[in-house]
């Protein structure tokens, strides 16, 4: 695969969103969507590569609570065409169908 003139693979891990606190796990989420804002324009494809959550459970008839500015700014990210990879982690194994392809 040939990336397209000026675009990059960006890979990142270990947010561990949900710890130790509701208080600073949002700051950094807050972080984080800053950061993906900054990559937006150069962004071919993102890989997360896992505990990107901290024990993060899915259930298959219920939306999780929390981490909308994170979930919502991937979904930008995917709908502008970069490809998103997401691996899960030792601390977000119970990430079952949040991600699905379009």
């Amino acid at each position: 695969m040939q990336l397209p003139e000026g675009k990059k693979i960006y890979f990142v891990s270990d947010f561990h969103l949900g710890v130790p606190d509701k208080a600073s796990s949002l700051e950094r989420e807050k972080k984080i969507v800053r950061w993906l804002d900054q990559i937006k324009k150069d962004a071919a494809i993102l890989y997360l590569m896992g505990d990107v959550f901290d024990y993060w459970f899915e259930y298959k008839h219920a939306v999780p609570k929390g981490y909308v500015r994170l979930l919502g700014k991937l979904a930008e990210l995917s709908d502008s065409g970069v490809e998103l990879h997401y691996f899960t982690g030792n601390h977000d194994m119970w990430v079952l169908i949040i991600f699905q392809k379009k």
